[in-house]
């Protein structure tokens, strides 16, 4: 069943916003042994600006976002500061910024430790990139085989190790669930909607693991029904989460959980690591003053309320009506940064 009201108001945060970051080349750290790169592939939970040369309105390149970035300058980051896939490479010690593959300022000394190929907006649906103008996951992927003829030329043999060792972190389903399925684009229940996610998943995966990529971290979608965009719907005036959308997300991150642990044992050297952004930010909405946040229902920046954000982001759960802010992002990384050194290094 659809509802009509809550697919325009995910229609709407689409996950998919404008946003303010400084641009630089990535700083590099230590580097980790095992891992030895991060490529980030889906939508704007890990793109770093690959939409900003794109002719759509799903870009971020703009102030407020990226306010609480060092420097304040607008890069494509979809928040107010650094983003999740920028945290995992710091986490993983490669370096603290992931730099967009399409930053026409990547220098060859990014390539070698990971770029980011996710778009913002983008998903598992073709119908779901193409409906905003962004880069669709397949060809995404695409775009990483550029990458390893590029990489090939800068480090020549080593080619193969750093694309066998790197991490794979991948975000896609979250704008599939809130923009095509929610706003009745395709004729489906959700059920049978949630096992084609989860097959474009497994075709996702196989393809980039027929590249040589070997380490994944998947991520299962955010609790869409509390997102400021699903509270703030007409006529829900107590802002409480909207219990269908939560209902889609869970469905389809028990299957997609359950597949990444059956491609585990079908994937000859493959290693799969769920990451569970559902109930990690849901943890911070239901018990927020323990990592002192004080607004869990509204963004920090709402432009269709007021077009001046919040003085202090850290106190929000979220920036923006679909995305979660910085601290959020530094509050959830650390246990996750652990399970991904765990199992996949």
């Amino acid at each position: 069943m659809k509802f009509s009201l809550l697919s325009t108001m995910l229609l709407a945060l689409a996950l998919s916003s404008v946003c303010l970051f400084s641009v630089g080349h990535a700083q590099a750290l230590s580097g980790n042994a095992k891992v030895s790169a991060l490529f980030a592939f889906g939508d704007s939970i890990l793109d770093t600006g690959n939409n900003n040369n794109l002719m759509t309105l799903t870009k971020c390149n703009f102030s407020p976002y990226g306010r609480d970035f060092a420097g304040g300058k607008a890069t494509g980051r979809f928040g107010n500061g650094r983003v999740f896939s920028d945290l995992i490479a710091e986490g993983l010690s490669l370096k603290t910024l992931l730099p967009a593959y399409r930053d026409p300022n990547l220098s060859n000394n990014d390539l070698s430790t990971g770029v980011c190929f996710a778009s913002g907006g983008s998903g598992l649906d073709e119908r779901t990139a193409s409906s905003q103008g962004v880069i669709w996951v397949t060809d995404q992927v695409k775009y990483f085989k550029e990458y390893v003829t590029k990489l090939n030329g800068v480090v020549g043999e080593q080619t193969n190790a750093v694309i066998s060792n790197a991490v794979y972190l991948i975000s896609a389903g979250n704008n599939d669930l809130a923009i095509t399925f929610a706003t009745g684009r395709v004729q489906s229940t959700i059920s049978d909607y949630t096992d084609l996610m989860v097959t474009w998943t497994d075709n996702l995966l196989k393809s980039l693991y027929d590249t040589g990529a070997r380490k994944f971290a998947v991520l299962g979608t955010l609790p869409l029904g509390c997102l400021p965009g699903a509270r703030d719907a007409a006529g829900n005036f107590l802002k409480v989460c909207a219990d269908p959308a939560n209902q889609w997300a869970d469905t389809f991150n028990k299957k997609l959980a359950a597949q990444l642990n059956n491609l585990g044992t079908t994937l000859p050297g493959a290693k799969f690591v769920y990451v569970d952004m559902y109930n990690s930010l849901l943890d911070l909405i239901n018990n927020p003053q323990v990592s002192g946040f004080s607004d869990v229902a509204d963004g920090c920046y709402m432009p269709t309320m007021s077009p001046v954000p919040c003085p202090d982001a850290s106190r929000y759960v979220f920036w923006d009506i679909g995305h979660p802010s910085e601290k959020s992002y530094q509050t959830i990384s650390p246990k996750i940064i652990e399970e991904l050194k765990e199992k996949l290094a």
